[in-house]
């Protein structure tokens, strides 16, 4: 298969949107052909992801998305990342594996950690990127802000202070077992990126974020009816 296999279209539309201090970029119609993304779905082998019936990471199922695809992607990633998020052309790049993710976990079987904001990594550069391939009523991608640190972005300065305070919160009031959404007493929902079928998403993995999931639609293991999204990481 050729690297045209999964072509993206060009010029890509780039936009960014404001959230808390902290900017998200997207492009819509980010690919020619995402149903082709989706038939390699289907037609891929899913495992759980690596924690999950300890409660603990993403709350579903993945699988290894075709090389082309992560190929493609980071031709435009690599110098879309440096110029939009100010990172330096001396730091060497980094990048994890493309994973397919569907989310599988009904809210009553979730973690203590699955109910709350996360963030993915306290250092400075490292880059988020998340292509939804299931439309708008699979929820979308919302952001928080920490009431008691007032801390949006953990960063290597504050990720001790951030966690004490945050695990003592969750100690002594756990959680009800839900997928979250749109803030509660400790933390402050900024906004949110809806999911939009072939729209690809750019964040920092420092921010607090979380997956807004419609349990009524989005908890299945079917790539075609479910939360299907491809998961990629950078860091410089």
């Amino acid at each position: 298969m050729s690297l045209n296999a999964f072509q993206i279209r060009m010029p890509p539309n780039i936009q960014s949107v404001q959230v808390g201090e902290h900017q998200v970029v997207f492009i819509d119609d980010f690919l020619q052909d995402p149903q082709a993304l989706l038939e390699a779905a289907c037609k891929s082998e899913f495992q759980p992801c690596p924690g999950m019936n300890e409660g603990k990471g993403y709350p579903g199922i993945r699988a290894r998305v075709p090389a082309d695809y992560s190929a493609n992607l980071t031709a435009l990633m690599e110098p879309l990342i440096r110029l939009n998020f100010q990172v330096d052309e001396s730091l060497k790049m980094r990048k994890s594996d493309c994973t397919f993710s569907l989310t599988t976990m009904r809210p009553e079987a979730l973690g203590p950690l699955q109910r709350t904001p996360h963030f993915d990594a306290s250092t400075p550069h490292h880059m988020a990127v998340l292509l939804f391939l299931c439309d708008e009523n699979h929820g979308g991608t919302g952001f928080y802000r920490h009431k008691t640190t007032c801390l949006q972005q953990i960063t290597a300065d504050t990720s001790e202070r951030y966690l004490d305070t945050y695990y003592a919160e969750l100690n002594a009031s756990p959680p009800r077992p839900r997928y979250f959404d749109e803030g509660d007493e400790h933390f402050e929902f900024l906004g949110m990126m809806p999911a939009r079928f072939n729209r690809l998403v750019i964040y920092r993995g420092s921010l607090l974020h979380t997956a807004c999931i419609n349990p009524q639609r989005s908890i299945t293991s079917d790539p075609r009816r479910g939360r299907l999204t491809v998961n990629t990481f950078y860091d410089f």
